[in-house]
C-alpha cells in the first residue's frame, strides 16, 4: 500500500467505525458551550448536543488551530509518511487555510517529505464523501498525486443537498431574515439549500411541509445524479435518524441504490444548521 496518510477535519461528518476502518486521521475543531466551555468535536455525545440546542443553549464553533494541526502532521512526517489533507470549504471555516500553511511551514522542514492540501469547497458527509472516496483510491494502489489529482477532478461534482427543520437556526447564522424565519415557522415552510461551485451555502428555493423537503431531495438527485443506481451515496441528519431512513428508502426504491451511508450531522455542522437537518450527497453532472 501507497505510504501515505489522508487526513481531514471533524467537520466531514463521517461515522467513527469509518474513520478507524479507513485509517483517517481527523483534526479536531473546538465547539464553545456558553456556561460550560470548550470541547473538541468528539468529546461531546451527539445526542446530548442536540438536547442543548433543541433547549436553546448558546453554542459556537472555531476552527481548528495551528498547534493541534502540526501536532498531528510532524507525528506523521516523522513516521515517513507523505499526506493528502482534504479540508473543510474555505468559505465557510478558516480551517483549511490554517492547516495548509502549517503543512507548507513544516515541508521547510521535513524536506524529504510531501504533502497536498485540497480544499474541498465541501461540508459535512459532502467532505467526508470526497476524503471515503480518497481512501479508495489509496486503498487500490494510487499514488498520492494521482489521487490528490482524482479528488480535484470530481469535487465541483460533489453534490450537497440538505433541508433544515427549525429556520431560526438559519436566522442566527445570517441565511434567513427574521421576518423570514418567523413567516416560515408558521407557514411550515421548509427550505431547500445546497453547497456552491465557491463553497458557499446557498438557499435554492422552498416547500411547504417536512415530508416535501424529505422527497425534493430525492428529485434533486434523479435530476443531477451520473449511475445513482451505483453510487456511493451518503445521507446525514440532525437527530432525525427517522427521516434520514425515510429518504435512504426513496433512494433504493428509485435508483437501486445499495451503498448508502447514514450518519449524524456532528457538532461543528450542528451547531448552524439545527435539529432536524437533514442532507445527501452524491456526484452529479455538476454541482
Amino acid at each position: 500500500m501507497n505510504k501515505y496518510s489522508i487526513i481531514t477535519d471533524s467537520s466531514c461528518d463521517l461515522p467513527q467505525s469509518m474513520v478507524e476502518e479507513l485509517d483517517i486521521k481527523v483534526m479536531q475543531l473546538d465547539i464553545v458551550i456558553e456556561g460550560e466551555g470548550v470541547y473538541k468535536n468528539d468529546e461531546l455525545d451527539v445526542k446530548d448536543f442536540y438536547a442543548k440546542l433543541r433547549n436553546n443553549q448558546n453554542i459556537k464553533t472555531s476552527a481548528v488551530n495551528a498547534d493541534v494541526a502540526a501536532s498531528m502532521i510532524e507525528e506523521i512526517f516523522k513516521q515517513g509518511q507523505d499526506i493528502l489533507y482534504l479540508g473543510f470549504s474555505s468559505n465557510l471555516s478558516s480551517t483549511y487555510q490554517t492547516v495548509a500553511m502549517t503543512g507548507n511551514e513544516l515541508l521547510e522542514q521535513y524536506t524529504d517529505r510531501k504533502m497536498i492540501s485540497i480544499d474541498t469547497l465541501a461540508a459535512s458527509m459532502g467532505q467526508g464523501l470526497l476524503v471515503y472516496k480518497a481512501c479508495k483510491c489509496r486503498n487500490a494502489g494510487k499514488t498520492l498525486e494521482e489521487t490528490a489529482a482524482y479528488i480535484e477532478d470530481i469535487k465541483l461534482k460533489l453534490c450537497h443537498w440538505f433541508t433544515v427543520d427549525d429556520l431560526f437556526f438559519l436566522k442566527r447564522g445570517g441565511r434567513v431574515s427574521g421576518v423570514t424565519a418567523t413567516l416560515g415557522t408558521m407557514l411550515n415552510i421548509k427550505p431547500i439549500l445546497h453547497v456552491d461551485d465557491e463553497g458557499r451555502l446557498i438557499n435554492v428555493s422552498k416547500v411547504r411541509g417536512r415530508k416535501t423537503s424529505v422527497t425534493e431531495l430525492a428529485k434533486r438527485m434523479e435530476a443531477l445524479a451520473v449511475h445513482p443506481e451505483t453510487q456511493d451515496v451518503f445521507i446525514s441528519h440532525g437527530d432525525c435518524i427517522e427521516d434520514a431512513e425515510k429518504l435512504a428508502d426513496i433512494i433504493r426504491e428509485k435508483f437501486g441504490t445499495e451503498n448508502i451511508v447514514i450518519s449524524y450531522v456532528g457538532t461543528v455542522i450542528g451547531a448552524h444548521s439545527g435539529p432536524g437537518t437533514l442532507a445527501l450527497f452524491f456526484v452529479g453532472e455538476h454541482r
